[in-house]
């Protein structure tokens, strides 16, 4: 209850502060989300300084303010430029439609390719080593293959 009896009776500097104090730890503990809670604070301060708003309306404008900006940040921060690198964290669906020479023989639908500085787990018809092989499906660790 202390912190409610000081935001009724410091008003809007107590925002303020809170919104100052948010923006700094986002400098601490990076991630983005604490940039929005403070701006919500702060605009929440600035609209206490400008109108005499009840303390329980001021979290409400804060939690409105503060859901909406983090709302509008999750949604806009995807789009823009495409990806660099869109195979970062799916290593195997950049092999898939390449052609590779089998190293090892498949043998009851499964073996091993070597592809890059990697040896994958693969499924496909069985095969003799030195066999020419298309990678046509990657479905987590393991590529799927069929003869070329």
């Amino acid at each position: 209850m202390q912190v409610l009896e000081f935001i009724a009776s410091n008003g809007a500097w107590s925002w303020v502060v809170a919104g100052l104090i948010l923006l700094a730890l986002e400098l601490v503990v990076p991630g983005g989300v604490l940039v929005w809670l403070g701006t919500a604070a702060l605009v929440t301060g600035i609209a206490v300084l400008l109108l005499p708003i009840y303390w329980p309306l001021q979290f409400v404008i804060f939690g409105v303010l503060a859901l909406g900006a983090i709302w509008a940040w999750l949604r806009l921060r995807g789009q823009g430029k495409p990806s660099d690198r869109p195979f970062l964290n799916d290593r195997a669906q950049r092999f898939v439609g390449q052609e590779a020479v089998l190293d090892e023989p498949i043998q009851g639908g499964s073996g091993r390719l070597a592809l890059d500085d990697t040896t994958w787990r693969i499924t496909g018809p069985d095969l003799a080593a030195g066999a020419r092989v298309r990678i046509i499906e990657a479905n987590g660790a393991v590529l799927r293959v069929e003869a070329a």
